[in-house]
């Protein structure tokens, strides 16, 4: 293995070693950020900027090293900086940790993977260059399949990392809408009473409809691109 892949490996599982070992999920947790919420909007406030700058960095960190506290950061987005600044941080954050995921995947495994398994995989290559964006596409809308998982498999493909980028942050909008939705939600309770505002339960019943109706979705799309053309 070449110098800079071993640098890259070591400094990639120092990082996620310390997460777990100085147990910095714990600042990722819901319990953690309700207790913190005052406290991060009076910093918010005073140093708006920052703030915003650091949350970006800490969230494409995350999701860069598929560390837990993804869904966590992005409710956080929607408590501290409402639907629409929290959407678009939480759409570019979320979408540059996937792609740097993607390509550290790529840089380390890939050739690896592709001299043990190349004739097998010369099939998957080939029509991840024809449909890959699709597929994409169907998995970031549908989360089935884990967000580390799909950025590990796909760093394996041929597919550009220009397109992977704008592909995944396209896939992942409504899912992020929702959460930034429910985000601005759980930001605005003051007493236990707000836990059954309309908004709320709306924003929590989307989190749990959210997954069938883009499946139905896609099936209806993949039904449609299986249809013979019309004469």
């Amino acid at each position: 293995m070449k110098k800079g892949k071993v640098f890259l490996v070591l400094v990639l599982a120092a990082l996620v070693a310390s997460y777990f070992v100085f147990d910095l999920g714990r600042f990722l947790s819901l319990d953690y950020i309700k207790a913190q919420q005052e406290a991060f909007r009076g910093l918010y406030a005073e140093h708006a900027f920052a703030v915003m700058g650091g949350y970006f960095v800490i969230y494409v960190l995350v999701t860069a090293l598929s560390v837990p506290g993804a869904a966590v950061m992005t409710l956080l987005g929607g408590a501290l900086f409402g639907f629409w600044r929290g959407l678009v941080l939480v759409s570019f954050a979320s979408s540059l940790g996937a792609t740097l995921a993607c390509f550290a995947s790529r840089y380390v495994l890939r050739d690896w993977v592709q001299g043990k398994l190349g004739d097998k995989l010369g099939t998957i290559n080939r029509g991840v260059e024809k449909e890959g964006a699709f597929y994409l596409f169907t998995m970031r809308l549908i989360p089935i399949f884990p967000f580390f998982a799909i950025n590990l498999l796909m760093g394996l493909t041929p597919m550009p990392l220009l397109r992977y980028y704008w592909v995944s942050q396209l896939g992942m909008l409504p899912g992020t809408m929702v959460y930034v939705n429910a985000g601005k939600e759980l930001g605005q309770l003051s007493s236990l009473a707000g836990i059954l505002s309309p908004s709320l339960l709306v924003s929590f019943a989307l989190l749990g409809l959210f997954p069938l109706l883009t499946k139905k979705i896609m099936g209806v799309v993949q039904r449609h691109r299986k249809l013979p053309p019309q004469d």
